[in-house]
């Protein structure tokens, strides 16, 4: 790699909101950026790069091979599911991602979706006229429950579910986990529990699991039926943890009391997804932004600038092949 290295960020706009400054990236190389990158375009734009950064960009064998100077692959986010690893692997491009850098981030915004849920604050903020026509000094029309002495039944106890955790146990919540098969590790402090039970016990269900074979459609027509018509479900983990029809349908029935989602399983989604139906009742949609907060998107910034130094010093810095 040269002293200068040819570095492309393929999908910029997926980063920055023109509130990260990008000079200390500049200071290791010669920079090219694009806002997004659309797959005609893609092997144009690093035929002559050493480094690739990308977001969302699927990076697969024909690029490597356009690429014959490419070196790296830095991927700006946590999941590498856009990136051929085989190929990089068999041309011996390094592939690098960023952890952690979405914890604090993803664990308000979870509940900011919850007690929006129990709370109603956005609808009563969106009904803030309709208070000059109160025959009293409040106004009860939808009910408000609260976070304290309910069970929160958490998928997925990594670093962004303990987090959770323990911002549930500080408003009074009791904390179960989603047990898995076969698997019964309770060291942490945190009970498991076998499916059934799990979703039959929780007031709120939280998901923050890996997307794998095993947790696809976790969220479906026969767990949403095992959990409580008070319960509400949150996910800012991966959409296709969701059976999305299963769920429009539950919400509709009232098998389930609410749901707080971040992602969907197409995103940006059509415009006739099942879930953006303005008819289904309480339905919070954000678009994916929980990992989104500016000193989020700093941190990942930070560790692909720390990544790229790491590798052209020879040490390995999160490797993922």
């Amino acid at each position: 790699m040269s002293d200068a290295p040819r570095i492309v960020f393929l999908d910029r706009d997926t980063l920055d909101a023109g509130d990260i400054d990008f000079s200390p990236l500049e200071a290791i190389g010669q920079v090219t950026y694009h806002g997004l990158t659309r797959p005609d375009d893609l092997l144009a734009r690093i035929t002559d790069a050493e480094i690739i950064l990308s977001n969302k960009v699927l990076i697969h064998a024909d690029a490597m091979a356009a690429a014959p100077n490419l070196k790296l692959i830095q991927v700006v986010a946590t999941g590498i599911n856009n990136v051929e690893l085989d190929s990089a692997r068999e041309r011996g491009i390094a592939v690098c991602n960023v952890s952690g850098y979405s914890t604090p981030s993803v664990t308000q915004h979870t509940f900011a979706l919850m007690l929006n849920l129990l709370s109603h604050v956005d609808t009563y903020a969106s009904e803030a006229p309709l208070w000059a026509e109160s025959p009293i000094f409040t106004r009860l029309d939808h009910s408000i429950s609260e976070l304290s002495g309910r069970v929160l039944g958490i998928a997925g106890l990594g670093a962004i579910g303990k987090a959770v955790a323990q911002v549930g146990e500080a408003f009074g919540m009791h904390i179960i986990g989603l047990g898995r098969e076969g698997g019964s590790d309770s060291s942490d402090g945190f009970e498991r529990l076998p499916r059934e039970q799990f979703f039959a016990e929780s007031d709120v269900v939280s998901l923050h699991c890996p997307l794998t074979e095993a947790t696809r459609h976790l969220i479906n027509a026969e767990t949403l039926a095992q959990m409580k018509e008070s319960a509400v479900l949150i996910n800012t983990g991966r959409g296709d943890l969701v059976n999305e029809a299963d769920l429009a349908q539950a919400l509709r029935q009232g098998t389930i009391a609410g749901a707080g989602l971040d992602v969907l399983s197409a995103e940006p989604p059509p415009a006739d997804h099942p879930l953006l139906d303005p008819t289904i009742p309480n339905l919070l949609i954000t678009p994916h932004t929980a990992w989104a907060s500016r000193e989020a998107r700093r941190r990942c910034f930070d560790g692909v600038v720390q990544n790229i130094r790491a590798f052209q010093v020879g040490e390995r810095r999160n490797r993922v092949d």
